[in-house]
């Protein structure tokens, strides 16, 4: 297994959110957005970004502008993911899934989305953007209704996705791909911090960044199966590789977001010592936030293209 080379971070070509965000159209997506929108440094109209409600309400435009979603909402105290970012991962993933197609994007693609939140967020972009059909796992039940919530008031997504209730908190694959089942890629957004503590110092530096008082709750919202378990990124991720092994003939690319380049030789190991056969890097960025995701495939370059071959032909669909 060779270590993968870097490639040059940016927000992806057909990220719908290059430039900067048109508040006046924003606003006619969701008119609840106004009540946040203030002057900048440069007369410009800004957002107060160190409020999460507004973030929420950005959010709600973007996804209702860009994506068609109707009437997205999330619980207080859950995650409110940042929609470019999220859109990111998945263009890259898109990007990757072509490599085994001749650059051909599969628009019949099955993804299994491990802790899909109450957000729903990559079911909803993706299939948005490349039509492709999703499986969302979730150990929270509150938040798999909040999700379940957005998919009912979104009629026309139902068909193409589903959502799992990982039953056993101790696992992740396991429970959730049954027998039949066969997905072009897994995603993952994993709990980054390894401690309670952890997650709240990160969230005080975000508070500090925005000049906001640093003392107070996590800005941004975020339970704590969301936000950070024990032994952090690395022991889930970790985990994730090694329970990948047993569904190497069912999932031709497992992906995870990995928030701290350090990690990457301690995960690579895993992926040598599980049997991995090929491994990817894609180096992403969002303003001076740099993040990256990892690939990894059980499968040959050959296996891979008649994989591809075979979901033009015929795409799993949610039960």
């Amino acid at each position: 297994m060779k270590t993968p080379a870097a490639t040059k971070p940016g927000l992806h070509p057909r990220n719908r959110h290059r430039n900067r965000y048109d508040f006046a159209e924003l606003k006619q997506a969701n008119p609840a957005l106004t009540d946040f929108l203030r002057p900048g440094p440069h007369g410009q109209i800004t957002l107060d970004f160190a409020n999460p409600l507004a973030v929420k309400a950005l959010n709600q435009a973007l996804l209702a502008h860009f994506y068609q979603v109707s009437a997205w909402d999330i619980p207080e105290g859950f995650l409110c993911p940042p929609v470019p970012g999220r859109a990111d991962y998945l263009h890259h993933l898109a990007d990757l899934l072509g490599e085994d197609s001749a650059g051909v994007i599969p628009s019949q693609a099955s993804i299994l989305d491990i802790g899909t939140g109450a957000n729903c967020i990559y079911p909803l972009i993706g299939q948005h953007e490349y039509g492709w059909r999703f499986t969302g796992s979730e150990t929270d039940a509150d938040a798999l209704r909040n999700a379940s919530r957005i998919l009912e008031a979104n009629p026309e997504l139902q068909r193409m996705i589903r959502l799992r209730r990982q039953k056993n908190s101790q696992q992740i694959f396991a429970g959730i791909i049954h027998k039949n089942d066969l997905y072009d890629a897994t995603l993952c957004n994993p709990p980054f911090h390894d401690s309670e503590q952890s997650a709240r110092e990160g969230s005080e530096r975000k508070r500090r960044h925005l000049g906001q008082d640093v003392q107070g709750s996590l800005n941004f919202g975020g339970r704590q199966q969301e936000l950070w378990c024990e032994g952090g990124e690395v022991a889930f991720i970790s985990q994730m590789i090694n329970e990948s092994r047993s569904f190497g003939l069912q999932v031709r690319w497992f992906t995870s977001l990995v928030s701290k380049g350090e990690h990457l030789p301690v995960l690579y190991r895993a992926m040598q010592e599980a049997g991995v056969v090929k491994v990817v890097k894609k180096e992403m960025a969002q303003g001076q936030k740099q993040s990256r995701f990892i690939a990894w495939s059980f499968m040959d370059d050959a296996q891979r293209v008649r994989w591809a071959k075979r979901r033009i032909v015929s795409a799993t669909s949610p039960e």
